[in-house]
């Protein structure tokens, strides 16, 4: 019996965990939206083929460009895990996806890696 209320308890903290993580990621990559839209919007940064953001210019906050893409690997990586798939072609469907939602003017990388502004 203590067995099974121990498990249950470390089921339940490793459910919360994981809930906490996912939580956590949104949080961030919401606190960073502003900032990332306005690298987008000034050209510094462009989405690549892969649901990657890219830095088009030096001016670009490298730092955050790679904070950001960490946490896309890390949901990519998730949604992959749920539905079966690879990380590599959650990120190219979202590809198309930031893609569609692009403001006019950024960069983005067409499937064949040739760049354009929308």
């Amino acid at each position: 019996m203590r067995n099974k209320i121990l498990i249950l308890v470390t089921v339940a903290a490793c459910l919360l965990a994981t809930a906490a993580f996912a939580d956590s990621i949104k949080d961030r990559m919401a606190d960073r939206a502003p900032a990332i839209v306005a690298l987008k919007d000034q050209g510094l940064v462009g989405e690549n083929n892969q649901g990657f953001l890219e830095i088009r210019s030096p001016q670009a906050q490298s730092d955050l460009v790679a904070a950001e893409n960490k946490d896309r690997a890390a949901v990519y990586q998730a949604i992959a895990k749920k539905i079966g798939t690879t990380p590599d072609l959650v990120g190219q469907r979202r590809a198309g996806k930031l893609a569609e939602m692009a403001h006019p003017g950024n960069w983005l990388q067409a499937p064949d890696g040739s760049w354009y502004q929308k």
